[in-house]
């Protein structure tokens, strides 16, 4: 099976369920960001920038809680911000899957390796030296976090403990030159696959989340998803970049882009996604098929934005997880005062401005799941997708040039450093005219992503982005080698 059996069995449960109590409107996933801090700036995110005088706010626990019992979802999604930056992440996780929740965290991956620290030093004994001594030998972990797992945890919190209820469901939007450009930050993307290596020693589930922009190469989607199936990932979820509005302010604001080169429209998403359904027979995406037939442009469906609702620090998020036309204290009565027609699109007309390059799962995969827009043989298409056999791990995944950026010294910001390298700038506040004028000059980045996947991937724009949080910056610290 694609799902494990139990947790299929629960989603099934809760939606037969509430079809035989003719419930009009219901959750199935909880989005829930206990805060909205973040340690990284990727592009195409505006949810920092959104909420970006409340950084420092957090819910309680105990409201994330009561969050996740009054709407019932079966599955809370926790993400923000970076939720693992969250003081209380091991409690809520712990708390959720006590209500008999499936937790999916949504992370960076930047601090999974050292949540998984803290697990094995809250269960250490002898017996576990042979897994410490696998994660030393794959240099996952070194002696030193090797010490500190063998002292043992004492201070009697719990541990993000490997569970068939959770998974860490890890950021990835491409292999490394991509994935740590669009993050803003080189060596993201290592650190993820470490995290993914070390989570499947021990036991986790890890599936990942991907971003399709119109920058995105298909090619390179492929290959991703081979690399990551070699390393024993349980799946993936993907899902169209789009123009909401936070984004795109933030997009013209802080990087001076316009936002129309780098989000999908509908069209350009049918586009990317024409394959989708050859991609689910190869790997194990995650979702309904009649999802996929609506990305790949051969059905339409109408928006059930409702069944994923947002729980915030303002409160229940209204109309969905990326638009905001208001906060408000209870579910029920987000459900009763949002008129929900307002939004969407229906017979190809946007009900709503907002909505017409929308296509996003948050939106649109649960009306494949409730039968919205309903077509016979749709139930039987779902069964299979989801009951059939999971994709066999592909083999050859250790062939896929997947370290193709920082690794290699062919990082985003390679020709930025090779200018300071060559200007041998030393001090603090020197003159950035001649370093910024030699990294213009330097085409490695951008020659190098086009011999990877051609013309149109990821290389000048997002060199030009770089050079401008240089030309921004009042003082650079430098620093010889």
């Amino acid at each position: 099976m694609r799902f494990p059996l139990a947790l299929t069995a629960k989603i099934a449960r809760h939606i037969i369920k509430h079809k035989l109590a003719r419930t009009p409107k219901f959750a199935l996933v909880l989005q829930l960001e206990p805060l909205h801090t973040c340690n990284l700036t990727c592009t195409g995110c505006g949810r920092i920038r959104e909420y970006s005088t409340s950084l420092k706010d957090m819910m309680e626990l105990e409201h994330c809680l009561a969050a996740a019992n009054e709407c019932d979802a079966p599955m809370v999604s926790i993400c923000g911000g970076e939720p693992l930056i969250y003081p209380k992440i091991e409690e809520l996780v712990e708390g959720l899957l006590d209500q008999g929740r499936i937790v999916y965290v949504c992370t960076n991956g930047m601090f999974m390796r050292k949540k998984m620290k803290d697990y094995l030093a809250g269960i250490y004994s002898p017996a576990i030296e042979p897994t410490l001594a696998k994660l030393l030998d794959a240099k996952l972990i070194s002696d030193k976090d090797a010490e500190f797992i063998r002292k043992g945890k004492k201070d009697g919190r719990p541990t993000i403990r490997p569970t068939k209820w959770m998974y860490w469901n890890v950021h990835i939007d491409g292999l490394e030159y991509t994935h740590d450009l669009i993050v803003e930050r080189e060596g993201v993307f290592k650190e993820c696959v470490e995290a993914v290596r070390m989570a499947k020693i021990l036991g986790y589930q890890v599936a990942t989340n991907t971003t399709v922009y119109k920058e995105t190469q298909v090619q390179e989607i492929e290959e991703m998803f081979k690399y990551f199936s070699w390393l024993g990932v349980d799946g993936h979820t993907i899902s169209p970049g789009y123009d909401y509005d936070a984004a795109k302010r933030d997009m013209v604001k802080r990087l001076g882009r316009d936002p129309k080169d780098f989000f999908l429209t509908r069209e350009m998403t049918r586009q990317k996604f024409k394959d989708i359904q050859k991609w689910g027979e190869n790997f194990t995406i995650f979702g309904t098929t009649v999802y996929q037939e609506f990305l790949a442009g051969k059905r339409e469906l109408t928006c059930t934005a409702w069944a994923i609702p947002t729980r915030n620090i303002r409160g229940w998020k209204a109309p969905c997880y990326l638009m905001t036309d208001g906060h408000y204290a209870g579910y029920r009565e987000m459900l009763e005062k949002v008129d929900w027609n307002k939004y969407g699109v229906v017979d190809g007309v946007a009900r709503d401005p907002r909505c017409e390059n929308c296509m996003v799962h948050c939106g649109y995969d649960p009306s494949g799941a409730l039968g919205t827009n309903f077509q016979r043989g749709d139930n039987w298409k779902n069964f299979k997708y989801n009951f059939w056999p999971k994709p066999a791990r592909y083999a050859r995944g250790h062939e896929v040039n997947a370290f193709n950026g920082v690794s290699i010294g062919r990082g985003h910001l390679a020709p930025v450093a090779a200018a300071l390298k060559t200007a041998g700038l030393t001090r603090e506040g020197a003159n950035t005219d001649f370093y910024l004028n030699q990294a213009h000059a330097s085409k490695t980045s951008s020659e190098f992503a086009d011999a990877q996947f051609g013309p149109d991937s990821v290389g000048p724009s997002q060199r030009e982005e770089s050079l401008a949080k240089f030309r921004d910056a009042k003082k650079i610290e430098l620093k010889t080698e």
